[in-house]
C-alpha cells in the first residue's frame, strides 16, 4: 500500500528542494532520494506535513535538537551557511527559536562568527555547543562539528526522556493513591465517625485510629497548610547558601541507589562533553572548565576545578578527579591519558554510563512499581479494616 510522502533535500550545489512522492513507506523515500543524490532533510507524510506550518510546534529543547540535525543535514550537503540559517529559520518549529536564528543570520551577514552570534542567545545555545560551533569554525570542519553536535542533542533527549518515562507511571501512581486516601480521610471517614458517635461503646483499634488520621487531617489542615508555606520558603533560602547547597549535594550522593544514579549520570554528562570538545579541537584545559558546566552537582564541580588547577601545574587529569568519579572512569581515563586517545575513552565512558544510568532506572522502577501497588493496597486495606470493623460491631450491637 503506499502512502504519500512529502520531502525535503538538498542538492550537491546546495538548492533546497521539495516535493511529494508516492511510496510503501518512508525508508524507500529515502533510498530514492539518495539514489537521485539528493541529501533529504525532512521526509513527513503529506498529511502530517502539510499540517505542519499551522498547528504544530515544538518545545524550546526538541526545536533546537531538530534545527540542529537540519543544519547537520545541510552543511553536510554543502549548502552555504547562509542558505542554512535562512532555510532552518524558516522550519524551526518554534516561534522563538526561529526569532533566534534570524538575529543570528543576520549577525554573520554582519561579520561576526557564527559562534558570537549564538553566544549572544544562551537561552537556545549552551556553552558546549557555542565552544563546539567555534572549534568548528577555526578549523574549517563546520559540517562536522554539527554532525557531532546533532548526535549529542539526540542522545542527550533520548536519555532524558527515557527517565521520564521511567519515572512517570510510579509518579502517577503516587498521585492518584494519595488522593484517593485524602478523600478517603477528609469526606468519607468524617461522615462514617458520625454514625459511630451516635451508636457510641468502644470502638476497635483499627477504627480509632483510622479516625485520628482522619481528625488530624480534617480538624489541623491549617497546621498542614503552615508546615507547607514554612517549608516552601524554609527550603529555598537554606539551599540558596553554598554551604548548605553543597552539604545537600554531598548528602545526596550518599543515598543508596539514587546517589549512584546521579553520580553515574553526572559522570557520563562531563565525560561525554569532555570527549566531544577534545575531539572538535578544543584545548584540554578550556574543554574542562566547559564540562564542568555540563554537571550540577557540586561535588563533582568541586573534583573537576582540582582536575582543571593539576592540569594547568602540569599533573595528570585522572589522579586529581579521584575520590568522585566513580573507579572505572578513572581508569578509562587515565588510559586515555597515557595513550593520547583521551576523547575516544571519554566517549565510551560517557556511553557506558548513559548505559547503566538506563538498566538502572529500568531495573528499579520494575521494583517500584510492585512496591508502591502493596503499599497503596496496605493503606487502602486499612481503611477498610476499620470501617468494616466498626461496622460488624455495630451489627453486633443491634442484634
Amino acid at each position: 500500500m503506499s502512502v504519500r510522502f512529502r520531502y525535503r533535500a538538498a542538492t550537491p550545489d546546495g538548492q533546497v528542494v521539495e516535493g511529494v512522492v508516492q511510496a510503501p513507506s518512508r525508508q524507500s523515500v529515502l533510498e530514492d532520494l539518495r539514489r537521485q543524490r539528493l541529501y533529504p532533510v525532512a521526509v513527513d507524510e503529506a498529511t502530517t506535513a502539510a499540517g505542519a506550518p499551522l498547528g504544530r510546534r515544538l518545545g524550546r529543547r526538541a526545536a533546537v535538537t531538530l534545527w540542529t540535525r537540519n543544519a547537520a543535514t545541510l552543511l553536510g550537503a554543502g549548502v552555504p551557511l547562509d542558505r542554512t540559517l535562512a532555510f532552518t529559520a524558516q522550519h524551526a518549529g518554534h516561534d522563538g527559536l526561529a526569532d533566534t536564528v534570524r538575529q543570528v543570520r543576520r549577525a554573520v551577514q554582519g561579520g561576526a562568527s557564527l559562534a558570537d552570534a549564538l553566544a549572544q542567545h544562551p537561552r537556545y545555545f549552551d556553552p558546549l555547543f557555542i565552544a563546539m560551533v567555534s572549534a568548528g569554525e577555526l578549523s574549517g570542519a563546520l559540517d562536522v562539528v554539527f554532525a557531532r553536535l546533532s548526535e549529542h542533542v539526540e542522545e542527550s533527549a533520548e536519555l532524558r526522556s527515557q527517565v521520564r518515562s521511567a519515572l512517570l507511571y510510579p509518579a502517577l501512581m503516587s498521585v492518584v493513591a494519595t488522593i484517593g486516601v485524602i478523600v478517603l480521610l477528609g469526606f468519607v471517614i468524617p461522615r462514617f465517625a458520625g454514625v459511630l458517635a451516635d451508636v457510641g461503646g468502644t470502638l476497635p483499634l483499627s477504627t480509632r485510629l483510622l479516625l485520628g488520621a482522619s481528625t488530624l487531617l480534617t480538624k489541623a489542615w491549617w497546621l498542614w497548610l503552615l508546615l507547607g508555606v514554612a517549608a516552601a520558603y524554609a527550603i529555598p533560602s537554606a539551599l540558596a547558601r553554598p554551604a548548605t547547597r553543597r552539604r545537600w549535594h554531598a548528602a545526596r550522593l550518599a543515598w543508596p541507589w539514587i546517589g549512584d544514579i546521579e553520580l553515574k549520570y553526572s559522570t557520563a554528562r562531563f565525560a561525554r562533553t569532555l570527549g566531544l570538545l577534545l575531539k572538535s579541537g578544543v584545548p584540554a584545559l578550556p574543554a574542562l572548565k566547559i564540562a564542568r558546566a555540563s554537571v550540577t552537582n557540586l561535588v563533582v564541580q568541586e573534583s573537576v576545578d582540582r582536575a582543571a588547577a593539576a592540569l594547568a601545574e602540569g599533573s595528570a587529569l585522572a589522579p586529581s578527579l579521584g575520590g568522585t568519579l566513580p573507579p572505572l572512569a578513572l581508569q578509562m581515563i587515565a588510559v586515555g591519558e597515557e595513550s593520547g586517545r583521551l576523547e575516544e575513552l571519554c566517549l565510551r565512558v560517557a556511553d557506558t554510563y548513559d548505559g547503566e544510568v538506563r538498566r538502572t532506572l529500568r531495573t528499579g522502577v520494575a521494583l517500584l512499581e510492585p512496591a508502591l501497588i502493596l503499599i497503596f493496597g496496605a493503606l487502602v486495606g486499612f481503611v477498610a479494616l476499620g470501617m468494616l470493623q466498626a461496622i460488624y460491631g455495630i451489627n453486633l450491637k443491634t442484634f
